[in-house]
């Protein structure tokens, strides 16, 4: 029995995996739920993302990922490892290739971890691409045409923008700010507003029912509940999106801010381009209500979402591993 090619988007917050000719086979968050005391992995995924802070004080919840780079290495290498046996890909005598992405702007040292915790879980080669790259691939875009092509990849940890022509990066640009700071904002703002404390995952929720970062776009209203900072116990308040919004707006200016200087270094011709076709928006961020309003208004370009903007890099590592021995050929020098 041979091993499969698999492709795999190591996201802050959300793990895929791709194997080469049965699609995307597992969507699972980045948690990882472990004994303090023995060090020993209780739950990977979902299950250890439902314990997050709800956990006795010896369990932890870790998200072994942060802004898109590898936090803690051996809690990555255990969930890699736990990943990889569950879509059962190795095989009796052979080790699956690997393709895994990462941000453009990753040092040398963090490619390197990244590198070496994919091999420690099982992989026999493994090649790193750029994600914004393999995001635009994965939205159909036609990266390999001497034309130009724009992706905005708002992911967990970070964002990604890029313009790609010849199917490579022109220019690009990678800041440590995306769908997790969102939550950040959120849940710092109530807090500061409402002396109310509220968990990780209530903010993902507001940010996922209510929130829209564009002015206006969405009139809606949440009842929350939390612990009251100055009386200690439980309390609930109804919250609207345009105070969402409010929390949002520096956050959201600052991925503003990285297209446009992405623009202003893109060569005009490529610029042309863009202006005709359009942004692409991928990753999770993308979802984020208002956001290609947002950034049409302020790029003066047409934005589009991708078709499913969260499978983009995943479904994208699928269509290179298609070309897989060209990547190796490449490689080997």
């Amino acid at each position: 029995m041979f091993s499969r090619d698999i492709g795999i988007d190591l996201g802050t917050a959300n793990v895929l995996i791709h194997v080469k000719g049965k699609g995307i086979v597992l969507n699972e968050p980045s948690v990882v739920a472990m004994d303090r005391n023995t060090g020993k992995v209780l739950e990977v995924g979902e299950a250890a993302r439902r314990m997050v802070g709800r956990t006795p004080g010896n369990i932890e919840a870790i998200r072994p990922l942060k802004d898109g780079v590898i936090a803690d290495f051996d809690v990555t290498e255990a969930m890699l490892k736990h990943f990889i046996n569950k879509i059962n890909v190795r095989g009796f005598l052979s080790k699956p290739r690997m393709l895994i992405c990462c941000p453009t702007n990753i040092t040398k040292v963090e490619q390197k971890a990244i590198k070496e915790a994919a091999e420690k879980s099982g992989g026999k080669r493994v090649y790193l691409e750029e994600e914004p790259k393999v995001a635009a691939i994965g939205s159909g875009m036609e990266i390999f045409q001497p034309s130009g092509n724009m992706v905005v990849d708002i992911g967990g940890g970070t964002t990604d923008v890029a313009v790609l022509s010849m199917g490579d990066i022109v220019t690009s640009e990678s800041i440590k700010m995306a769908g997790d700071k969102f939550d950040v904002d959120i849940l710092q703002y109530i807090k500061k507003k409402y002396k109310l404390l509220i968990g990780e995952r209530t903010a993902e929720a507001i940010k996922i029912n209510i929130a829209t970062v564009f002015q206006g776009a969405r009139k809606e209203e949440m009842e929350i509940r939390g612990r009251d900072m100055v009386s200690g116990l439980p309390r609930t308040i109804t919250i609207y999106s345009e105070e969402i919004e409010e929390s949002l707006r520096e956050s959201v200016n600052l991925i503003v801010q990285a297209a446009k200087s992405v623009l202003e270094r893109t060569p005009p011709e490529l610029s042309a381009d863009i202006i005709d076709r359009g942004v692409i928006l991928t990753g999770g961020g993308a979802l984020t209500h208002g956001m290609d309003q947002l950034l049409a208004e302020e790029l003066k370009v047409p934005v589009f979402i991708a078709e499913e903007p969260m499978n983009c890099v995943a479904t994208g590592t699928g269509l290179m591993l298609e070309n897989i021995d060209k990547i190796e050929r490449k490689k080997v020098v």
